[in-house]
């Protein structure tokens, strides 16, 4: 098999600042690499590397004029439509991410619970929030989704 994993996901940030600051102060990822690229009109962009540094999200600044999937929202309660639907994240406390989460801008939108899925039951721990900028994160409790047989 020649994938080995996902490299990273990349996003165009309304507020590339805080953008930056949500990933970092409240996820753990580090600024990784800078750049700008004037061919694509991207005067800001940043790989966020993650605490385990296997993967990294790549965020562009607004104005940037990158392919991208989907459909922007016009208006902060539109839901936009696209191939992405959420971004999960490992964490070793939900509650307390989802906490640190609100507390740095994030809105509610799934509180943290339990939940079975399947049979036979795999039991999850999880919430979500939309980020300041937007997106829909999970953030979930360890858990081996690999239920094949050895």
């Amino acid at each position: 098999m020649s994938v080995k994993g996902l490299s990273h996901v990349a996003i165009q940030a309304k507020d590339y600042e805080g953008t930056i600051a949500f990933y970092t102060e409240v996820l753990g990822f580090k600024v990784g690499h800078y750049w700008s690229l004037p061919s694509f009109q991207i005067k800001e962009a940043s790989m966020l590397v993650s605490p385990d540094r296997r993967t990294c999200i790549e965020v562009f600044d607004n104005e940037a004029v990158i392919p991208a999937q989907g459909k922007k929202a016009s208006s902060e309660e539109e839901v936009a439509y696209g191939a992405l639907l959420h971004f999960a994240f490992y964490v070793s406390d939900v509650d307390d991410t989802y906490q640190k989460a609100i507390a740095h801008g994030a809105k509610a939108c799934v509180e943290p619970s339990q939940m079975s899925l399947g049979e036979p039951p795999l039991v999850v721990k999880n919430a979500l929030v939309y980020s300041p900028n937007g997106e829909v994160i999970e953030f979930i409790e360890d858990v081996d989704f690999d239920r094949s047989p050895v």
